[in-house]
């Protein structure tokens, strides 16, 4: 797997809080794609990314925890589906590319395990984050591409 070292910017984002089982996170991610539908933000425009706080393999269901993100350059008025306004800080981070399903993404097991030991690296206070690169219900599972960020000092 090619590892790259890369300056994330600070990049705002429209968050949806999941909070609960993981075997419920297609339910919040349908809410964020209404959302987003209704605010015309379409993929091809606007990055979509998560925020995982947590291992939802390790994590006990109603501990996990991970934010649903679409890239805008505006403030998020009040709305019913409970989408706001945050920050992926700026920064460096270790970057690798995953292709494929993205219900066992083994880059990131890859980039703590293997990866950061022999690097000589150190971790940033902030969580692992992906960026999903395509999205669309015509996206195959063998053709997902997820960019997963490791955020580092």
């Amino acid at each position: 797997m090619e590892v790259k070292i890369v300056n994330f910017p600070a990049t705002k984002v429209a968050v949806l809080e999941h909070h609960g089982s993981p075997a419920l996170k297609h339910e919040s991610i349908k809410k964020l794609i209404a959302w987003r539908i209704e605010n015309k933000l379409p993929p091809e425009k606007h990055k979509s990314y998560g925020v995982h706080y947590n291992n939802p393999e390790t994590t006990p269901p109603d501990e996990y925890r991970v934010d649903l993100c679409i890239s805008t350059n505006r403030d998020v008025p009040p709305n019913s589906q409970g989408v706001i306004n945050k920050v992926i800080p700026a920064g460096r981070c270790a970057v690798i590319r995953h292709i494929g399903s993205r219900n066992n993404v083994t880059a990131v097991a890859y980039l703590y395990e293997q990866w950061l030991p022999q690097s000589g690296e150190k971790l940033r206070d902030y969580p692992v984050f992906f960026h999903y690169v395509n999205v669309g219900k015509d996206i195959q599972e063998q053709d997902m591409i997820t960019d997963v960020y490791l955020p580092l000092l």
